[in-house]
């Protein structure tokens, strides 16, 4: 019996540390964001993966799929991509003389939208209502995305030729955002001796179920939240949006999506309760792609990451213990 196939008998931290060794796999040297990455789907977010070509960005989210026994689809975005590609499309059966709904690769548990900026905003608001509501709405009728429920998007930063920039709105439904950045001397060494990831990912076999990934988003659910704790998340998002140089501070989603990464960053270090440590440690990627700089900050070198420095700086940190 595979470890995919066994009954869900095994701790939180056994199925964490199996699904982070096994994308580690195929991810070299990168720790950090493996485990951002499993934060956020037991948070059930959906992750950004922001960086040049050729660092691991559709490695990472490959990875990820393969790690879970799950149904998973990628989707290469490209400018002549319609909404009905990703949705699914209605069929006329001759056969019936009725219509029949084919689903479309949204369908799936883990969804890769590769180089998401390239398609049209048609498209790219298609997704929204699935991130946010896990739903897909096609010819007056209502579909429910299976959970869990994940999109991995990768678009690069770098060149813009050809690409439609994200909107606020869209960028604000991507719980984290990350880099992976080129990797270190002794990694880029591992990739060479394993020929690559490609090689990797092949041998890649599920190590966790989706039943058992439910139960760890259940538990990070249930994580406690103390009050001073919760009011320390007002006072970062009030103080954003006072911040001098942005025009858009966070928002009550931003805030609320906050404390979902706080809970299942603290389950996943075998806490049941956030600390301030846990906000900390989230708050940029979580939050700096939701703030929007105002020209002339931009000018002067402020970015959205050097902003919420300032606000962890300027909102003082909660003195009572987190946990109660």
């Amino acid at each position: 019996m595979t470890a995919a196939a066994a009954p869900s008998t095994r701790s939180f931290a056994d199925v964490f540390s199996a699904i982070s060794e096994n994308i580690a796999r195929v991810v070299f040297g990168k720790p950090e964001a493996i485990e951002l990455a499993l934060i956020c789907l037991l948070a059930e977010g959906h992750l950004l993966v922001e960086d040049v070509p050729g660092v691991g960005k559709t490695s990472l989210a490959k990875a990820l799929a393969g790690s879970i026994d799950c149904t998973w689809r990628r989707v290469q975005f490209t400018p002549d991509l319609l909404p009905t590609d990703l949705v699914g499309v209605s069929v006329w059966q001759r056969s019936n003389e009725s219509f029949e709904f084919h689903q479309g690769p949204l369908f799936a548990n883990v969804v890769l939208a590769d180089e998401i900026n390239r398609a049209s905003p048609k498209t790219q608001s298609a997704l929204l209502e699935a991130m946010e509501e896990r739903q897909v709405t096609a010819d007056g009728r209502t579909y429910t995305l299976p959970p869990p429920f994940m999109v991995i998007a990768t678009q690069n930063p770098v060149e813009q030729e050809g690409t439609y920039r994200l909107p606020e709105s869209q960028l604000d439904r991507f719980l984290l955002r990350l880099s992976l950045g080129y990797p270190n001397r002794n990694a880029e060494l591992a990739i060479l001796e394993q020929h690559g990831a490609m090689e990797a990912l092949a041998d890649l076999h599920p190590v966790a179920t989706a039943d058992e990934v439910l139960d760890m988003v259940r538990a990070a659910k249930s994580v406690h939240l103390a009050s001073a704790l919760k009011m320390y998340l007002i006072d970062l998002a009030e103080m954003s949006r006072r911040h001098p140089s942005l025009i858009l501070g966070m928002s009550p989603r931003a805030t609320l999506q906050l404390a979902r990464a706080v809970r299942a960053r603290a389950v996943s270090q075998g806490r049941d309760y956030g600390t301030p440590d846990d906000v900390k440690a989230l708050a940029l990627p979580v939050l700096s792609h939701r703030l929007l700089v105002r020209h002339d900050a931009t000018l002067q070198g402020v970015t959205g990451e050097s902003a919420i420095e300032d606000v962890l700086g300027a909102v003082p940190v909660p003195t009572s213990p987190g946990g109660r």
